[in-house]
């Protein structure tokens, strides 16, 4: 406390330490001065301290002076105190032992009146059980008489029609029979009790036989006052659910077991729905009158119905699971999963149009509660349909995406067979003779594994080389499919039994590799479609979100991102089978090179053969692809074909170049003025006639570029391509006389 109080003087505000920091209990001189040292040197420090330390001592002189009077005069103030205590403390005493006294007197008064009040407690409830008991014995007294009075009254008339009382004399039994088990409650344990309970058994066993042939006497006359009568004494005694359970066993079961039989349901091909149909027919046929009495019906009147009571939930619905499941146990058998999907459908619908009947909200509330209703839906066994239906979507799915590429078949808008299985299996997922509202979580996953499936299959397929045939069919109609298996045996098979693991890899064609990006894009248009499909069945089981499909646009990246490559792999094949033709370009110099033919008028026939697969593909698959598409492939490849193709011309009008300036030194050397090489009477030279053909056959290409429907100056190298042979034109013209 001391600690906490002192206060020390202000320093300068240069020193190089806070003062509070004497203060602290965890105070440490090494770790204070290390501190200092951080942030000053020692002699700095120490002369901090030292002005500081004289701060203090001034301090502390002044405080001394200011108190000094106080100090001296301490002693002298405390003259005569120990009389003064001496005189209070024998007072003191004589009020402490009064005190104490008073409160000993207080303690007996409490002790006594608590012993009191314990007794009369005690007393309060052992009256209280003595007149529970007078309660339970002149209950049972007057139950007894009253059964007794009427007995002895209508004894002849009770032995002619049946030992029922009035549905009056039971409502009085009833209510007296209440506050006896009330009060029976209340006394439990006591000796007397125990005397009096078979007594009481006797009147329970009474009065429920009673009752119950009252209830079923007024359910055969169709009378609603005994029924009310009835089902108001049941809900007094609080046995409403014995009245329920005895409905069930005594009107509901006989007529389920009578209905309910599976060689009829079988015999039929509705027999199903008939068999539902009769089910429903009981409510408002048989349980008319109770419900009216019990509120459940739309023309009941309140104010003469008894509540407490729900005859659908605890009395027809248990009986018809029970009925189902002892009489009808094929229905729940998934083994035929078109019929399993038949017969749930339909028994989903039967559920809806029970909910229906039940007249409110809360009845229904109940009947999703009640264990039948979990029993009915938990026989039907989804988890095994859904794997018989998976099986036979992966087994067809993953047939058609085999090595072998097969075509789709005729009237598909696909192109291939694994493409048109593909969408089949999708839309086969929620189609009505599938989808089932309790599996759409499943056959979202499913879907979306399917899509997978396919963009890993098309990623596959990049890796397959291209067949030989591709390359060859170029000069066939456009890169034609080959289902032929013998396309990859082949080569094995020329070589005379060599081992089996040696068969090449599966190839694919351009063609089918045009097919696979024209069937992607077809899917892709097909995707919305399908989530247009999807939706209505989402929203039928209170799906609201669809922002959380958002899974779907991520299938349709995926397939989207299998394009380019693709597109890369055909512009590649396209290139170079351009360009293998066009590579003939080599032989042009051996053409004309010392075999004196005449000049050129016409483009060599390599061009025409080099762009046979561009005209053969535009013309073959524009019903097929997006014209767009066809002419970015044409354009890709074409710039990749003429940009190897410029610098063979370049190479060639190179090689030309420098053979004619070796002929030319070498006729200096010989001093010679023999005619040109050309041929006799001074004509073309054969390098000019090289030179001049080259630029035909390069503006033949051009024209053929235009006639593609592309734009020559689209097409890289070859405005560079066209200068080269322009001024080799030129070269070749300016040189004749």
């Amino acid at each position: 406390m001391e600690k906490s109080r002192m206060t020390l003087p202000t320093g300068p505000d240069t020193l190089c330490f806070d003062k509070d920091e004497f203060t602290k209990e965890d105070f440490d001189v090494d770790h204070f001065v290390s501190d200092c040292r951080k942030r000053v040197q020692l002699e700095e420090l120490r002369d901090d301290l030292e002005v500081y330390y004289k701060l203090l001592k001034t301090a502390m002189v002044e405080l001394i002076n200011k108190d000094y009077a106080d100090f001296v005069n301490l002693s002298t103030n405390l003259v005569g105190m120990d009389k003064a205590l001496n005189q209070l403390s024998v007072p003191l005493g004589q009020l402490r032992e009064e005190v104490l006294s008073l409160r000993s007197s207080v303690s007996e008064g409490i002790r006594a009146v608590d012993e009191r009040m314990s007794k009369q407690e005690d007393i309060r409830k052992k009256k209280m059980c003595v007149l529970r008991l007078i309660q339970v014995i002149r209950s049972v007294e007057k139950i007894e008489k009253i059964l007794n009075s009427q007995s002895s009254k209508e004894t002849h008339a009770l032995e002619v029609r049946s030992p029922l009382l009035t549905g009056q004399i039971l409502e009085r039994i009833a209510t007296e029979f209440n506050q006896l088990q009330f009060h029976a409650v209340q006394s439990k344990g006591l000796p007397l009790l125990d005397k009096v309970r078979p007594r009481i058994a006797g009147i329970t066993a009474m009065l429920q036989r009673s009752l119950e042939g009252l209830l079923l006497e007024g359910l055969q006359t169709s009378d609603v006052d005994i029924i009310r009568h009835c089902l108001r004494t049941y809900a007094t005694i609080d046995k409403t659910r014995d009245a329920e359970a005895l409905v069930g066993q005594v009107l509901v079961k006989p007529y389920m077991d009578q209905v309910i039989v599976e060689q009829i349901v079988e015999s039929r091909p509705d027999g199903l729905q008939t068999m539902y149909k009769k089910l429903l027919e009981f409510v408002p046929h048989h349980c008319r009158l109770l419900r009216e009495v019990t509120g459940g019906a739309i023309s009941s009147e309140k104010g003469n119905t008894v509540p407490g009571y729900d005859f659908l939930v605890n009395s027809v619905w248990p009986e018809i699971v029970r009925g189902l499941e002892e009489n009808l146990p094929s229905l729940y058998n998934p083994g035929d999963p078109d019929a399993f999907h038949k017969k749930y459908t339909i028994s989903m619908n039967f559920l809806r149009t029970f909910e229906r009947q039940c007249g409110s909200q809360a009845s229904v509330k109940r009947l999703r509660a009640h264990p039948a209703y979990h029993s009915f839906n938990n026989k039907w066994n989804l988890p095994v349909y859904f794997q018989i239906r998976f099986r036979e979507i992966v087994v067809s799915l993953e047939a058609a995406l085999t090595a072998l590429l097969e075509d789709a078949p005729a009237g598909s808008s696909f192109c291939l067979l694994a493409s048109h299985r593909t969408w089949s299996s999708l839309q086969r997922c929620w189609s009505d003779a599938m989808f089932l509202p309790s599996l759409a979580h499943r056959l979202w996953r499913l879907t979306l594994q399917i899509l997978a499936r396919y963009s890993v299959f098309v990623n596959e397929l990049l890796l397959r080389p291209i067949s030989n045939e591709s390359a060859k069919d170029t000069k066939n109609p456009v890169l034609t499919s080959s289902k032929d298996p013998s396309v990859t045996q082949g080569n094995s098979e020329d070589q005379g039994g060599g081992p089996s693991e040696s068969k090449p890899a599966a190839s694919i064609s351009s063609t089918q590799l045009v097919y696979v990006v024209a069937d992607l894009d077809r899917l892709q248009e097909q995707l919305p479609e399908l989530l247009e499909t999807i939706k209505p069945k989402l929203e039928m089981i209170g799906f609201k979100n669809f922002s959380s499909v958002s899974a779907l646009a991520d299938s349709q990246l995926s397939l989207s991102a299998c394009v380019p490559p693709l597109s890369s792999r055909i512009v590649q094949d396209l290139s170079e089978s351009c360009f293998s033709y066009l590579k003939s370009a080599l032989e042009v110099p051996r053409l004309y090179r010392r075999t004196n033919k005449e000049v050129p008028t016409t483009a060599s026939s390599y061009v025409d053969s080099a762009l046979k697969p561009f005209y053969q593909l535009q013309s073959g698959h524009k019903d097929k692809l997006k014209q767009a598409l066809i002419q970015q492939w044409l354009e890709d490849a074409l710039s990749e074909s003429t940009q190897k193709y410029c610098e063979t011309v370049s190479d060639i009008l190179h090689s030309v170049r420098k053979m004619e300036e070796s002929l030319k030194r070498l006729k200096q050397a010989r001093k010679t003025t023999s005619p040109n090489p050309g041929g006799p009477g001074g004509g073309m030279s054969d390098d000019d006639k090289i030179r001049l053909q080259l630029a035909l056959d390069v503006e033949y290409l051009g024209e053929q570029i235009q006639k593609l429907g592309l734009q020559s100056k689209d097409i890289k190298s070859f405005p560079t391509l066209t200068a080269l042979v322009a001024a080799a034109k030129d070269q070749a013209t300016a040189e004749q006389p």
